[in-house]
């Protein structure tokens, strides 16, 4: 029996059942990523020796009448969390050999729990893309399409998720880089409520692993079912031991409700600064439609939900104040000359960006401001409503685009073009809040490739849409493997 599409719920049982071991696994998804990742390129440091070695010790405790939730179970991990004695570079030349010597918690929690991390995966240059590409490592290629992007930054994982190089990975996610991979590749990932777990370790290279409480970021589980993304959320939430005098009981409620029938949702399908492609479209309505035929309560607009154009607008600003802020530009006056001669009329997307590249703290402050608001119109709304249906970007996935000005670059959609920045509206309708919400497949575009839709859920209720992502999965199917 070939293993390397099997759920890790599955390969935990049949290890459990003496069926298969952990080594036999490991030696497997090596064998594979050795033969098709040559073209695919998600792997960018593999680890196979220490793999074999873990996939060893896993036996032998399993063989001691130990058992724990991922004990044997091969996994990757994202570039961008620091590993002992593997290179953290996120992408950027100048840190290509810098070698941290401490795991990440969430590397820490992982090996806890048993897992065998066959390797890291690749990431765009900072984390700064919607695509998965590098100096030091290269391409990665979506497997669904080699010409096209896996998504980006967790783009190396839902790549590797969708070719069996392991049974689950970990990515981070702040403008969409959990769920974008996702929908482009074809699997499932959770950006989790914010601060939930811990990030401790995934840290700009050379930076001190410290316990940070990030404003917008987020780390998360992505899988090959719904099934599967709970079970590895479930090793990684919970606080940082640094910090765990300080931290709140963040112990996960149960999910709102068990069946379909009982769910109520609110589908989104258009957006006021940026149209939804039509395949994407016919994603979020066959959901929509599969709710309905499950007796789901299905609604398509509430005065509840919070103004969608101040919300991109606010969510742009945090995001790209914050990424100045931590990857300095050489040109700050520049931008504040450029930032000064922008109409006062100009209140487009492209103009915030601009504007939050030269934010005060004073300006910061107005917008954080903005965003209790905007919290407490959603606290309003998930109590009429248990989760939100929406895309997670406009299109499926793009052709390959290296152009060194990511602001010059334009992202098509049914014909059209569109700045590339403004796809990020529908990610950040979840990340500027910090709610959780989950990436589903949700069917194929007419040319084959895969089409995701979130759903958005109540603050700390992540529960709630992992359910719904469940039973959605009984009624549309989930996975397919590629090709």
């Amino acid at each position: 029996m070939e293993w390397s599409f099997q759920t890790a719920e599955k390969l935990a049982a049949a290890m459990r059942a003496g069926e298969v071991t952990s080594a036999e696994l490991t030696d497997e998804a090596i064998a594979r990523i050795e033969r098709e990742d040559k073209v695919v390129n998600a792997i960018c440091v593999p680890d196979f020796g220490r793999a074999r070695a873990a996939a060893r010790g896993a036996d032998q405790a399993r063989a001691r009448g130990e058992d724990r939730p991922l004990l044997g179970v091969p996994v990757t991990v994202k570039e961008c969390y620091n590993m002992a004695g593997l290179p953290t570079s996120w992408g950027m030349p100048q840190h290509r050999d810098y070698v941290p010597t401490e795991d990440a918690v969430q590397v820490s929690r992982l090996k806890a729990a048993g897992a065998v991390v066959l390797g890291k995966t690749n990431v765009p240059l900072g984390l700064q893309d919607i695509q998965s590409f590098n100096e030091i490592y290269g391409t990665t290629n979506n497997p669904w399409d080699y010409e096209r992007t896996p998504g980006g930054s967790s783009g190396g994982s839902a790549a590797a998720l969708a070719s069996g190089f392991g049974a689950l990975s970990i990515g981070s996610d702040l403008a969409g880089s959990l769920r974008t991979p996702a929908h482009f590749c074809g699997v499932y990932a959770h950006k989790p409520t914010l601060g939930l777990a811990a990030t401790r370790g995934m840290v700009e290279p050379q930076a001190p692993p410290l316990p940070v409480e990030l404003d917008l970021a987020v780390v998360g589980p992505m899988a090959r079912t719904a099934r599967d993304l709970e079970l590895l959320l479930d090793v990684m939430a919970g606080p940082d031991p640094l910090t765990l005098g300080k931290a709140h009981d963040l112990t996960l409620p149960p999910a709102r409700h068990e069946r379909l029938a009982d769910f109520r949702v609110l589908v989104l399908e258009e957006h006021p600064l940026i149209p939804t492609g039509s395949a994407v479209r016919a994603g979020v309505n066959r959901v929509a439609g599969a709710l309905a035929d499950g007796g789901a309560r299905v609604e398509r607009h509430t005065p509840l939900l919070p103004d969608l154009t101040e919300a991109a607008t606010l969510y742009t600003q945090l995001q790209f104040s914050g990424s100045v802020a931590r990857f300095p530009v050489d040109a700050h006056e520049q931008l504040r000359t450029r930032a000064a001669g922008l109409s006062a009329d100009d209140q487009g997307l492209d103009a915030a960006r601009l504007r939050a590249m030269v934010f005060s703290h004073r300006d910061w402050i107005g917008v954080d401001n903005r965003r209790e608001l905007h919290r407490h119109h959603w606290r309003r709304l998930f109590a009429e409503f248990d989760v939100v249906v929406c895309p997670i970007t406009p299109t499926p996935a793009f052709p390959h685009d290296h152009d060194p000005n990511p602001l010059e670059r334009r992202i098509d959609i049914d014909g059209a073009d569109y700045p590339y920045f403004d796809q990020l509206v529908w990610a950040g309708l979840a990340t500027m809040p910090g709610l959780p919400a989950t990436a589903i497949p949700a069917g194929r575009s007419p040319e084959g490739l895969p089409v995701g839709v979130q759903l958005i859920g109540p603050m700390f209720e992540d529960r709630t849409p992992l359910r719904l992502a469940e039973l959605l999965e009984r009624e549309i199917g989930g996975f397919q493997a590629p090709r």
